[in-house]
C-alpha cells in the first residue's frame, strides 16, 4: 500500500497534463483557432515581365521558408495573429469550392500567376483585373503570405 504523500504525488503526476483543459465559462463556444486544422501551406508565384518564380512553404507550426528562382532561400515565423488567421483560412470551406471553379484561360499577358496547396486542396488564380476577380478564400491566403513573409 503507498502512502498518503506517494499517491498524492503520482495523481498529480496523471493530473498535470490536463490542467488548463477545463473551460472556465468565459471562452466563447465552438473551436478555437488552436482548434482549427494545422495544415501544411504552399503558395507559388510566378510570371511578370522577369519571370518570378517564388515559392513560400509554412509548415503547421507557422515557420516559413520562402525560395526565388534563383534558389535563395529566407525562413521566419509567423506571428500568432497570423498564423491564427492562416489556420482560420485554411478550414474556410470556400477553398473547396474554389478548388472545383473551372476557370477560363487568361489572356493576360505578363501576368502572375498563383498556385496555393493548402493541405490537400489546391486553388490557383492569374491576377488579370479586368478579365476575372480573384477567388476570396484564396485571395486572403496569398494577401497574407505575401504581406507576412515579404
Amino acid at each position: 500500500m503507498r502512502s498518503a504523500p506517494v499517491a498524492a504525488l503520482l495523481l498529480a503526476a496523471l493530473l498535470t497534463p490536463l490542467a488548463g483543459c477545463a473551460r472556465t465559462g468565459d471562452e466563447p463556444a465552438g473551436p478555437g483557432p488552436a482548434a482549427l486544422p494545422a495544415v501544411e501551406v504552399v503558395l507559388t508565384k510566378s510570371g511578370g515581365i522577369a519571370g518570378l518564380s517564388d515559392t513560400v512553404t509554412v509548415r503547421p507550426d507557422g515557420r516559413w521558408t520562402k525560395v526565388d528562382r534563383s534558389g535563395v532561400s529566407r525562413s521566419g515565423q509567423l506571428t500568432a495573429a497570423d498564423l491564427d488567421r492562416l489556420r482560420q483560412l485554411a478550414a474556410d470551406p470556400r477553398l473547396a469550392a474554389e478548388a472545383t471553379a473551372t476557370v477560363p484561360p487568361t489572356m493576360c499577358a505578363d501576368a502572375f500567376s498563383y498556385r496555393l496547396l493548402v493541405g490537400q486542396t489546391t486553388t490557383s488564380y492569374v491576377d488579370c483585373p479586368p478579365q476575372a476577380t480573384p477567388p476570396a478564400a484564396t485571395h486572403a491566403v496569398v494577401d497574407l503570405l505575401t504581406r507576412a513573409t515579404g
